[in-house]
Formats: C-alpha cells, sequence, structure tokens
C-alpha cells in the first residue's frame, strides 16, 4: 500500500470538526478556504471516498468522514505529543492568558498542568479579571488568550465555546420585592456585563436596577446575596437551593457561553498549540466543564 495520509490534512479535518466548518477552520489555521478545501480533497483521493458532506443544513461529515475523524484526533495526538518530545526545535515561550475568577479551576487547570508538562520550555502568565476587562486587554494586545463568558448570541465564529450555561435572577429567600421601587443589584464591577445587560432592561419593563454593591468576586457576590443586600444575576454554575430564583418578575436572562478567544496577531506558534489542546478538550462527548 504506497498511499498516505497526509498529516496536515488529517489537522485540517479536526479543525473543521472543532470549529464548524470550512470557512472557520481556515481562519482558525490561517489558511485561506481553498487551500483548506485542497488539503481535504487530497485525502478523498487518497482514501477514494467523500469525507464532507457539502449539504447546506445537514451534517458535516459522511460516515467515512466521522469515522476517519477518530482516527485523525488519535493520530494527531500522537504526532504532536512526538514532536513535543523528541523534535530538536522544542515548543518554547510564553503564553499570556487572561481568565475570569470561575474558569481558573476544574478542566482549564488541568489543561494548562498537563501543557506545561509535555511542554517544559512554555511559560504561561496569567492574570484574572472580569470578560469585558479581559476582551480589552486581548484586542490591545495585552493578553494572548482569554477565556471569558459572552453572551450566547455573540459567540464569534473562531471563539472555541466550552461550556454554555443561562443567567438566572437570585435574591436570598428574606428579600423582599417591593413594587415600583428600585430594585437592589449586587454587581462585579464597573465592567461587569450582567449589570449592562440588565440596565439594557430598565426601559423595556419599567424596572430600574440601582447597584448597591460592585465586588469583583463570585464568592462576595453570593455572600451578599445570601445576607439579602440585593438581587444577583448568576449562572446556573452557582445557582443553588439556598436561593430564590426570581421567575416572571424581570426580564428574561440571556443565555451564555464560556469562550476560549483569540485574534489572528495575537496566534503565537505557542499561543496556538494551547487553543489546539482547548479545542480538542472541548470538542469530546463531555463537554469541558469549567469550574
Amino acid at each position: 500500500m504506497n498511499e498516505r495520509l497526509d498529516i496536515e490534512g488529517l489537522r485540517a479535518l479536526v479543525a473543521i470538526s472543532v470549529h464548524g466548518g470550512v470557512t472557520r477552520a481556515a481562519e482558525y489555521l490561517a489558511l485561506s478556504q481553498p487551500a483548506v478545501s485542497h488539503k481535504i480533497r487530497r485525502l478523498e483521493n487518497v482514501l477514494d471516498c467523500e469525507l464532507l458532506a457539502r449539504r447546506a443544513g445537514g451534517p458535516l461529515f459522511t460516515e467515512a468522514g466521522s469515522r476517519l475523524l477518530d482516527y485523525a484526533q488519535r493520530m494527531m495526538d500522537l504526532h504532536d505529543e512526538a514532536l513535543a518530545a523528541l523534535g530538536k526545535k522544542p515548543l518554547a515561550g510564553t503564553i499570556r492568558l487572561g481568565m475570569t475568577e470561575d474558569t481558573t479551576g476544574g478542566d482549564i487547570a488541568r489543561i494548562l498542568g498537563r501543557f506545561t508538562r509535555l511542554h517544559p520550555k512554555t511559560k504561561v502568565s496569567t492574570r484574572i479579571g472580569q470578560s469585558l476587562t479581559l476582551s480589552d486587554w486581548l484586542f490591545s494586545g495585552e493578553i494572548d488568550i482569554a477565556v471569558i463568558q459572552v453572551l450566547r448570541d455573540d459567540v464569534r465564529h473562531d471563539d472555541i465555546v466550552l461550556y454554555e450555561d443561562r443567567l438566572h435572577w437570585i435574591k436570598s429567600h428574606d428579600l423582599p420585592l417591593k413594587p415600583n421601587a428600585p430594585v437592589p443589584f449586587l454587581s462585579f464591577d464597573q465592567n461587569c456585563f450582567y449589570k449592562h445587560w440588565a440596565q439594557s432592561q430598565n426601559r423595556v419593563v419599567g424596572h430600574e436596577f440601582e447597584v448597591v454593591l460592585e465586588c469583583p468576586s463570585v464568592a462576595g457576590i453570593l455572600s451578599a446575596t445570601r445576607a439579602g443586600l440585593g438581587v444577583a444575576l448568576l449562572n446556573g454554575l452557582h445557582v443553588s437551593s439556598e436561593f430564590d430564583i426570581i421567575e416572571g418578575v424581570f426580564p428574561e436572562p440571556p443565555a451564555i457561553a464560556y469562550v476560549a478567544r483569540s485574534t489572528p496577531k495575537s496566534r503565537t506558534d505557542v499561543a496556538r498549540a494551547l487553543l489546539n489542546e482547548i479545542a480538542e478538550e472541548a470538542r469530546l462527548p463531555a463537554q469541558l466543564k469549567v469550574a
């Protein structure tokens, strides 16, 4: 058998799966769309079968494409591991990573630990901030990757979606809601996009949300809510039976997503390698969870 599967073609196949299409995969790989399509056609010629379904509104892959994708992921993992372990030019450099407080533990920490063990000449420098602050840092070039929350409708085509959730209005069991009075609102800080969304709803439903506390910590917001200082918007990750979920009073809270976001300019070799690690976790059937 003289046929060979091109490793970059397999990488393109994986990128199409992770990013949801040829166009998005091309942008992530910093290639043209025809270049990515050409890589896939070369694989199809070698295997003598179609890999992409190419039907609008249908699945991305044919049955053969889905089968190859499983092999491709394993082959890419082994390829990258061997290259990192035996390559003459090991991956090296610093990644400036920005994260929200509630993404600093769990699987994200595990991915970072594995990445630095696999690439001992790399260093991850991490800054913690609110999502809007991290977005500002990303686009001003202060960080390379931002792990942030966004409204689900604001997910970008080249974001890596880690986890989806919904926001909930919550309060303590003992806090009464007074009709026609300003609603005491607990905000993370001036750059809290929960607050910006809530205040944008003032005129829609006639409620006035008055910020009575600004605290950049999730633990602080939870503590203030328990104490009955006001109403908070929090995602399902932090909601428990110790709070009342307010329904039918305020505007329906939006869906959100946790994403890993970068810009074409920020995708250095070492940043791209970490993004690949995150993307590979995110595409597993048991979706990447942040805690």
